[in-house]
């Protein structure tokens, strides 16, 4: 029966691998039955068991973090543990499974990549101690930069969701999208609304060559066609409903930055009505305040826009062991006018604290020895 299976999706696939397909309809859709048969026939990875979250305590201080390579040195965790948070978030590229990739459709190198981290003393620990959600960016989505047009991106899901041992709202449906609402306090409610900016998202559109243009990224060249979706129909409707929900404090999660406009990497800036839309939307939340989370970019900072009359900020903390570069020369490298600190570039992760009785969030990025490298602390207020 598998063998029918592999043979008849292997034909779907050789006639689709050569169009691309709308981001909405989600290209591995022929290739269901053969994702299944595959997923069936090797056991697949498993996180260490972690303790659960605690959704009726009131939130006073969590962690994130992003980039995290499984073959290089998990001494951080024992870093962010230290700091005592009450949920850690891990926000995509949690591994490196694209890397050793041959473009085999069993996704192996993403298999492999999960065990290995799966394996390492230091993650099961810190997995016993702190509660974690997660999402996903592309390098543990399965390919490079990739969005809706990654043909086995049904067979990466599943290797995802069995992996993080996913909630049966993000099992439920097509991505990896899900919120998450802490505390029943009066006036101490937090809703965490993790994004997935993958499984939907457009090809995004490369700027021409050029050996004048500093190396700050390929896509020069917004991607404004009528029909250019960051999230995806589906998702866009969820957000819209979700920020219709009561919240007093919300924390919108995305893999890739959202304010910045200094650099053509990956980024919301590459689908500005995109952005403007999420900005509407978020403009038009049921109360209570915003702070964007990102990573990515293997350097962190903090980040203000003023959008709509409101003052908007984004942390980006990136990354926790896969560090490309010093601080002076990238912060030198990458002006902007957005960006308020240094743009950290060695190993990081951001804490927040949250002062209830202010309405103030305490901002910060602490390096691999636990110490502070930047830091803010900012107010928030309803829309």
């Amino acid at each position: 029966m598998i063998r029918r299976l592999l043979s008849a999706s292997l034909l779907a696939l050789s006639a689709a691998a050569c169009t691309t397909a709308a981001a909405d309809a989600p290209t591995s859709a022929p290739f269901a039955p053969y994702n299944s048969a595959m997923a069936g026939e090797t056991a697949l990875p498993r996180a260490p068991q972690g303790v659960a979250l605690d959704e009726s305590a009131t939130l006073t201080r969590f962690a994130f973090g992003s980039c995290n390579h499984q073959s290089r040195s998990q001494h951080m965790w024992a870093k962010i543990a230290a700091k005592n948070p009450q949920l850690f978030m891990l926000i995509g590229d949690n591994v490196y499974g694209d890397q050793r990739w041959n473009g085999g459709s069993g996704l192996m190198d993403l298999r492999s990549s999960y065990a290995e981290q799966a394996s390492h003393p230091e993650f099961a620990r810190f997995r016993s101690d702190i509660p974690m959600l997660t999402t996903w960016d592309d390098h543990d989505y399965g390919f490079n930069d990739g969005g809706a047009s990654f043909a086995f991106k049904l067979l990466s899901e599943k290797i995802y969701e069995t992996f993080w041992d996913s909630s049966a709202q993000v099992r439920s449906r097509p991505g990896v999208y899900e919120s998450r609402t802490i505390g029943t306090e009066a006036d101490k409610r937090v809703q965490v609304i993790l994004l997935d900016t993958r499984f939907f998202r457009s090809d995004l559109d490369r700027g021409p060559y050029s050996e004048d243009r500093p190396p700050l990224g390929p896509y020069s060249r917004p991607n404004t066609g009528p029909d250019v979706t960051m999230l995806g129909a589906e998702q866009w409707a969820w957000l819209r409903q979700e920020l219709a929900k009561p919240a007093d404090l919300r924390l919108v999660v995305s893999s890739i930055q959202v304010i910045t406009d200094a650099h053509d990497y990956e980024a919301w800036e590459t689908m500005p009505q995109e952005r403007a839309r999420l900005y509407e939307m978020l403009g038009q939340r049921a109360g209570g305040g915003v702070l964007l989370l990102s990573g990515d970019r293997h350097a962190g900072g903090i980040y203000r826009e003023r959008i709509g009359g409101e003052e908007m900020w984004e942390l980006t903390s990136s990354s926790l062991n896969l560090a490309f570069n010093d601080t002076a020369s990238n912060t030198a490298r990458e002006p902007d006018p957005k960006r308020v600190t240094d743009f950290i570039s060695e190993e990081n992760f951001g804490t927040v604290d949250i002062d209830w009785g202010a309405k103030a969030l305490t901002l910060r990025l602490l390096g691999n020895k636990g110490e502070v490298r930047a830091e803010r602390t900012v107010n928030w207020s309803a829309p």
